[in-house]
């Protein structure tokens, strides 16, 4: 399955969650390519969207492989991959000072992305995790891990497209998963798509004045 753009990854993507819909589900999106989709999916369920900030941290000479990622919060969450560490030669400054620059981004996009907008209430809530494809699953991995904190009721993830040995090790991470496309030979999240433009960080602040985080209070 190939998909035109994010957005019509994200129309598949709901039709495969649709029972979901009327469960008082949660939609949180890896910006910024998961908001695109995930726009789709809570339109179609009719639920609150809010986003879930996690940047992976590069090694220093190679800034696209995943040594671990961290996620925003009180006590931000690191995740490391140690064999990536020790393979790259990674000294303990190094990382601490990728992962203190990647700290310093998701601010930046919590700043423009959220500023005063109320978060989504995630305990005992069904949350579904939503983004455009995973590669290696360590930024995703690392915003479950944050997110089960939070005490969940479910915690869903739902992707269009993974490899089929990312997929199977971030099972164990959820209640459940929902992937439309697991190829044995992947290469990259972009060769699944027609349209794999980046997406601005105008385009998430757009969609985020469309959705609110939170249902509307019960009229008593």
């Amino acid at each position: 399955m190939d998909f035109q753009d994010r957005s019509d990854a994200g129309r598949k993507l709901a039709n495969a969650l649709s029972d979901y819909k009327g469960r008082s589900a949660v939609v949180l999106a890896l910006p910024r390519g998961g908001v695109p989709v995930a726009a789709e999916v809570a339109a179609a369920l009719d639920a609150p969207l809010d986003l879930i900030l996690v940047r992976k941290i590069g090694v220093p000479t190679q800034p696209e492989l995943a040594m671990g990622a961290v996620v925003d919060g009180t006590a931000p969450i690191v995740v490391r991959n140690e064999e990536v560490i020790e393979l790259s030669g990674t000294t303990p400054d190094e990382f601490d000072a990728a992962c203190a620059r990647e700290l310093a981004e998701i601010e930046r996009r919590r700043q423009l992305y959220i500023g005063e907008r109320p978060r989504a209430e995630l305990t005992g809530q069904v949350v579904i995790v939503v983004d455009d494809g995973i590669a290696t699953g360590a930024t995703t991995r690392a915003a479950l891990q944050a997110i089960r904190n939070r005490k969940p009721k479910e915690l869903v993830l739902a992707v269009p497209v993974a490899p089929s040995d990312t997929i199977t090790q971030l099972r164990k991470e959820v209640d459940a998963l929902i992937c439309l496309e697991t190829p044995e030979l992947f290469g990259a999240i972009g060769y699944f798509y027609h349209d794999f433009r980046q997406v601005s960080d105008q385009e998430v602040v757009a969609v985020l004045k469309r959705f609110p985080a939170r249902r509307p209070a019960a009229i008593p």
